[in-house]
């Protein structure tokens, strides 16, 4: 049997194929838009928690005993004189969230310990194996001669954050390539004041808080990443390191998700 087709039959149909195109356009225009809005970094960058991360209670997991963990916020990334300036954090949004962060997480009452870690970028005292020698080398290109008192200043914690700080704060420098957890007091101040939930925030995304956040899951802890107080050295790479870190590691939110879901848990 042949099937016929009305000349109403056929505007019905060509109608509806052009309503479906167009559709199809919006909303491949819209994914467009959100891809280059990501571009952005910071909060543009985050991503929907995975599905495995929904089907918990991040406010109870809140409200265990905590740790909060600053990397690497040091004035090398965020003074424009810095070894790192020119990466131009201060102006990308991941200190005021940082400090929001903090405040928060002081104000909780759960939280036993707060870590300031910075990253020396001049490791001239650091053991290294050839791996290590060729990359700090590479590092310090060209600032060789920086002077000793520069060199401090450079690994100092930025001052907005250094306002936080509470006598009993850890404050110490991360000395293996991307972990803090190793060579450092702060898994025993972990286990003896015995955290469960990690808070991650700090620089670089995809180096230290990547890096951080997998030991902490290897160590048992349960790390919470704070996108947009973090960042990669590009803003145009902190989507996919997100992604990765959300994925697999660890839960990837805002610093307002931070701080609505510790005011739920609290209430």
């Amino acid at each position: 049997m042949t099937d016929t087709f009305t000349p109403l039959d056929r505007r019905a149909f060509v109608t509806g194929m052009a309503g479906a195109v167009a559709s199809a356009g919006a909303l491949a225009g819209t994914a467009a838009a959100a891809d280059d809005k990501s571009k952005l970094g910071g909060v543009h960058a985050i991503p929907e928690l995975a599905p495995h991360w929904k089907q918990l209670d991040l406010a109870k997991i809140l409200r265990y005993p905590a740790a909060f963990l600053s990397v690497s916020q040091n004035k090398s990334l965020y003074e424009t004189w810095g070894a790192q300036g020119a990466e131009g954090h201060r102006q990308r949004g991941s200190l005021p969230a940082t400090v929001k962060v903090a405040q928060a997480a002081r104000k909780a009452g759960n939280f036993k310990t707060f870590a300031w870690i910075g990253y020396e970028v001049f490791r001239e005292s650091y053991p290294q194996s050839e791996f290590d020698r060729a990359q700090y080398a590479s590092w310090i290109r060209g600032k060789e001669n920086w002077p000793a008192d520069k060199k401090k200043q450079d690994n100092d914690l930025v001052d907005e954050l250094k306002a936080l700080v509470r006598p009993g704060d850890l404050e110490f420098n991360e000395l293996a390539l991307q972990t803090a957890f190793v060579g450092t007091a702060l898994p025993l101040t972990l286990a003896r004041q015995q955290v469960k939930t990690i808070v991650l925030t700090g620089i670089h995304l995809d180096w230290c808080i990547e890096g951080n956040a997998r030991a902490a899951r290897d160590h048992g802890y349960l790390p919470i990443v704070i996108g947009d107080a973090t960042a990669c050295q590009k803003p145009e790479d902190e989507a996919a390191a997100m992604r990765r870190i959300n994925n697999f590691f660890a839960p990837v939110i805002s610093s307002d998700t931070f701080v609505k879901l510790l005011q739920s848990g609290a209430a």
